[in-house]
């Protein structure tokens, strides 16, 4: 594999509201060479397991406000970083980076630590991959908590918001995370903004959170979309677990309508709990979602 770059730990140091103990592997099958890194909170052996994939350019900090949420319940929390984001190894190459080099890390992720009863909590492509993994056996999951995503289907034009933001990202290839969520999410302080940042010191460091535009699926026989297309069928016919959807009502990349049209294709979900004042990055809203889907399971 091509070089690997490791962002320096002191890097980390004093993230407002994170104040988590980081976790390695580096023995993901297929991903020789690689560390990654994830959360793993609560206890081990609770009912619930709360699996948070982020997407693009975030990482686990994303999660900060919804993850005392889901300790509080009880539940056991597990948030990995995406190889190229976050505190887990960055490959320099962008062709490095596919839909199913994505796909896989996750899929090994799961199995080498065993997970099961599993709440998928996604947004953007931690959405957009993760709605893939639902229908792989070992069935691992039972209920799905998910924020402005879609499913990389192929054979759905992509929407002007993309569009516009995949240019974006080709314009400015040193994308600066902290102010790209600063813009998002107003509501930020400087410290927060920089916690974003601080996975990536240089444009060297960048190259997966390049790629991720690039890698949704435009045609049907694109990386990716064959394999949603089918999780889509399975999710709209033998989809069995339970679902919550939210949606940051000001996102303009994956939009309400995107969500609703969503909607559709799983099976017994119930209407979305829209967030007026929320954008893309949900999450940053995310007490107050956690605790509306922790709420509608209770009933």
């Amino acid at each position: 594999m091509a070089s690997i770059l490791r962002t320096p730990d002191e890097r980390f140091r004093d993230l407002p509201d994170y104040d988590f103990e980081p976790n390695y592997l580096d023995d993901l099958e297929g991903f020789d060479g690689m560390r990654c890194h994830y959360l793993d909170l609560g206890p081990q052996n609770a009912e619930q397991t709360f699996f948070c994939v982020h997407g693009q350019p975030t990482w686990a900090y994303l999660f900060r406000h919804m993850i005392p949420v889901f300790l509080e319940s009880g539940a056991r929390v597990v948030v990995p970083d995406l190889f190229g984001f976050g505190r887990s190894d960055k490959p320099v190459e962008q062709s490095t980076y596919t839909f199913s080099f994505h796909r896989n890390m996750l899929l090994a992720f799961t199995s080498r630590l065993d997970l099961t009863d599993l709440t998928l909590v996604g947004q953007d492509w931690g959405g957009i991959l993760g709605l893939t993994l639902p229908m792989e056996p070992p069935q691992r999951f039972s209920r799905l908590l998910i924020m402005n995503t879609a499913l990389a289907t192929g054979d759905v034009p992509l929407g002007q918001g993309f569009i516009a933001w995949r240019q974006w990202c080709r314009d400015n290839p040193d994308l600066s995370t902290g102010r790209l969520l600063g813009r998002a999410c107003p509501h930020l302080s400087a410290e927060e903004r920089a916690a974003y940042d601080a996975p990536f010191p240089d444009i060297e460091y960048k190259a997966g959170a390049r790629a991720f535009p690039e890698l949704l699926p435009e045609h049907p026989d694109a990386d990716g979309a064959e394999i949603s297309r089918r999780s889509r069928a399975w999710l709209q016919g033998e989809w069995q677990g339970e679902t919550f959807m939210a949606i940051g009502m000001q996102d303009p990349v994956l939009t309400p309508s995107m969500m609703h049209h969503l909607h559709k294709s799983i099976r017994n979900c119930p209407a979305p709990f829209e967030v007026a004042e929320g954008g893309h990055f949900l999450q940053e809203w995310g007490a107050g979602v956690a605790r509306q889907a922790l709420q509608s399971w209770q009933r």
